[in-house]
Protein backbone atom coordinates (compact mmCIF):
# COMPACT_ATOMS: atom_id res chain seq x y z
CA UNK A 1 0.00 0.00 0.00
CA UNK A 2 2.82 2.43 0.89
CA UNK A 3 4.33 1.90 -2.56
CA UNK A 4 0.99 2.84 -4.15
CA UNK A 5 0.80 6.00 -2.05
CA UNK A 6 4.38 6.90 -2.96
CA UNK A 7 3.67 6.30 -6.66
CA UNK A 8 0.51 8.38 -6.47
CA UNK A 9 2.36 11.20 -4.68
CA UNK A 10 5.14 11.12 -7.28
CA UNK A 11 2.59 11.38 -10.08
CA UNK A 12 1.20 14.48 -8.33
CA UNK A 13 4.69 15.98 -8.22
CA UNK A 14 5.10 15.18 -11.90
CA UNK A 15 1.79 16.89 -12.75
CA UNK A 16 2.86 19.93 -10.76
CA UNK A 17 6.24 20.02 -12.50
CA UNK A 18 4.49 19.81 -15.88
CA UNK A 19 2.47 22.91 -15.01
CA UNK A 20 -0.83 21.24 -14.16
CA UNK A 21 -1.62 22.37 -10.59
CA UNK A 22 -5.30 21.37 -10.69
CA UNK A 23 -4.43 17.81 -11.66
CA UNK A 24 -1.70 17.76 -9.02
CA UNK A 25 -4.19 18.97 -6.42
CA UNK A 26 -6.56 16.11 -7.25
CA UNK A 27 -3.75 13.59 -6.94
CA UNK A 28 -2.43 14.99 -3.64
CA UNK A 29 -6.01 14.96 -2.31
CA UNK A 30 -6.24 11.24 -3.21
CA UNK A 31 -2.99 10.67 -1.31
CA UNK A 32 -4.56 12.33 1.73
CA UNK A 33 -7.66 10.17 1.41
CA UNK A 34 -5.41 7.13 1.70
CA UNK A 35 -3.08 8.62 4.28
CA UNK A 36 -4.60 11.71 5.96
CA UNK A 37 -1.35 12.81 7.60
CA UNK A 38 0.92 12.38 4.57
CA UNK A 39 3.39 15.14 5.36
CA UNK A 40 4.63 15.88 1.86
CA UNK A 41 1.13 15.86 0.35
CA UNK A 42 -0.08 18.36 2.97
CA UNK A 43 2.79 20.70 2.14
CA UNK A 44 2.37 20.25 -1.63
CA UNK A 45 -1.35 21.09 -1.46
CA UNK A 46 -0.42 24.18 0.54
CA UNK A 47 2.09 25.11 -2.17
CA UNK A 48 -0.48 24.68 -4.95
CA UNK A 49 -3.03 26.77 -3.05
CA UNK A 50 -0.41 29.43 -2.44
CA UNK A 51 0.44 29.58 -6.15
CA UNK A 52 -3.26 30.04 -6.84
CA UNK A 53 -3.38 32.96 -4.40
CA UNK A 54 -5.50 31.04 -1.88
CA UNK A 55 -3.22 31.90 1.01
CA UNK A 56 -5.63 31.30 3.88
CA UNK A 57 -6.42 27.81 2.59
CA UNK A 58 -2.72 27.17 2.05
CA UNK A 59 -2.02 28.11 5.67
CA UNK A 60 -4.55 25.55 6.88
CA UNK A 61 -2.61 22.80 5.08
CA UNK A 62 0.72 24.08 6.40
CA UNK A 63 -0.79 24.09 9.89
CA UNK A 64 -1.83 20.43 9.49
CA UNK A 65 1.67 19.58 8.32
CA UNK A 66 3.19 21.47 11.25
CA UNK A 67 0.97 19.56 13.68
CA UNK A 68 2.65 16.39 12.39
CA UNK A 69 6.13 17.92 12.33
CA UNK A 70 6.61 21.35 13.88
CA UNK A 71 10.08 21.55 12.30
CA UNK A 72 9.01 20.96 8.68
CA UNK A 73 11.18 23.60 7.05
CA UNK A 74 9.19 23.91 3.84
CA UNK A 75 5.90 24.25 5.73
CA UNK A 76 7.38 26.95 7.99
CA UNK A 77 8.84 28.97 5.12
CA UNK A 78 5.77 28.70 2.91
CA UNK A 79 3.41 29.47 5.77
CA UNK A 80 5.53 32.56 6.38
CA UNK A 81 5.21 33.57 2.74
CA UNK A 82 1.44 33.04 2.76
CA UNK A 83 1.14 35.17 5.89
CA UNK A 84 3.32 37.83 4.27
CA UNK A 85 1.04 37.93 1.22
CA UNK A 86 -1.91 38.39 3.60
CA UNK A 87 -0.09 41.40 5.14
CA UNK A 88 0.38 39.53 8.42
CA UNK A 89 4.04 40.42 8.65
CA UNK A 90 4.69 39.80 12.34
CA UNK A 91 3.17 36.31 12.04
CA UNK A 92 5.27 35.69 8.93
CA UNK A 93 8.40 36.68 10.85
CA UNK A 94 7.48 34.20 13.60
CA UNK A 95 7.50 31.42 11.00
CA UNK A 96 10.80 32.59 9.51
CA UNK A 97 12.36 32.71 12.98
CA UNK A 98 11.29 29.11 13.60
CA UNK A 99 12.84 28.12 10.27
CA UNK A 100 16.02 30.06 11.08
CA UNK A 101 16.54 27.89 14.16
CA UNK A 102 17.20 25.03 11.74
CA UNK A 103 18.93 27.03 9.03
CA UNK A 104 20.35 30.17 10.65
CA UNK A 105 22.34 31.17 7.57
CA UNK A 106 19.67 30.58 4.93
CA UNK A 107 19.78 33.63 2.69
CA UNK A 108 16.31 32.85 1.35
CA UNK A 109 14.70 32.74 4.80
CA UNK A 110 16.61 35.85 5.87
CA UNK A 111 15.54 37.67 2.70
CA UNK A 112 11.90 36.81 3.38
CA UNK A 113 12.29 38.05 6.93
CA UNK A 114 13.86 41.29 5.71
CA UNK A 115 10.94 41.79 3.31
CA UNK A 116 8.40 41.37 6.10
CA UNK A 117 10.36 43.67 8.43
CA UNK A 118 10.48 46.38 5.79
CA UNK A 119 6.78 46.03 5.04
CA UNK A 120 6.18 46.52 8.79
CA UNK A 121 8.22 49.75 8.60
CA UNK A 122 11.03 48.20 10.63
CA UNK A 123 13.20 49.49 7.82
CA UNK A 124 16.54 49.79 9.58
CA UNK A 125 16.35 46.21 10.88
CA UNK A 126 15.24 44.87 7.48
CA UNK A 127 17.98 46.73 5.61
CA UNK A 128 20.62 45.44 8.01
CA UNK A 129 19.58 41.86 7.25
CA UNK A 130 19.42 42.62 3.53
CA UNK A 131 22.94 44.07 3.60
CA UNK A 132 24.27 40.90 5.26
CA UNK A 133 22.48 38.61 2.79
CA UNK A 134 23.95 40.45 -0.19
CA UNK A 135 27.46 39.96 1.25
CA UNK A 136 26.83 36.20 1.14
CA UNK A 137 24.87 36.02 -2.13
CA UNK A 138 25.23 38.90 -4.55
CA UNK A 139 22.14 37.82 -6.56
CA UNK A 140 19.89 39.21 -3.82
CA UNK A 141 21.03 42.72 -4.76
CA UNK A 142 19.24 42.47 -8.11
CA UNK A 143 16.27 40.72 -6.55
CA UNK A 144 15.83 43.48 -3.96
CA UNK A 145 16.17 46.16 -6.62
CA UNK A 146 13.05 44.83 -8.40
CA UNK A 147 11.10 43.43 -5.45
CA UNK A 148 7.68 45.04 -4.91
CA UNK A 149 8.20 44.78 -1.14
CA UNK A 150 10.98 47.35 -1.39
CA UNK A 151 9.34 49.78 -3.82
CA UNK A 152 8.24 52.16 -1.09
CA UNK A 153 11.84 52.57 0.17
CA UNK A 154 13.61 52.85 -3.21
CA UNK A 155 14.17 56.55 -2.62
CA UNK A 156 15.99 56.05 0.71
CA UNK A 157 19.74 56.57 0.57
CA UNK A 158 20.24 53.59 2.94
CA UNK A 159 18.50 51.32 0.45
CA UNK A 160 20.33 52.81 -2.53
CA UNK A 161 23.70 52.17 -0.83
CA UNK A 162 22.83 48.50 -0.48
CA UNK A 163 21.56 47.82 -3.98
CA UNK A 164 23.87 50.01 -6.07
Amino acid sequence: MQQNIDELFNSGVQSLNLGNPKEAMKIFSKVLELEPNHQKALVKIGNVLGKLGKYQQAISYYDKALLNDECDLLALINKGLALHYLDKYSQAIEQYNKALVQRPNSTTILYNKASSLIRMNRIEEGLEILKEIIKVDFSFKSKAKHDIDFQHIKHLSEFKKIII
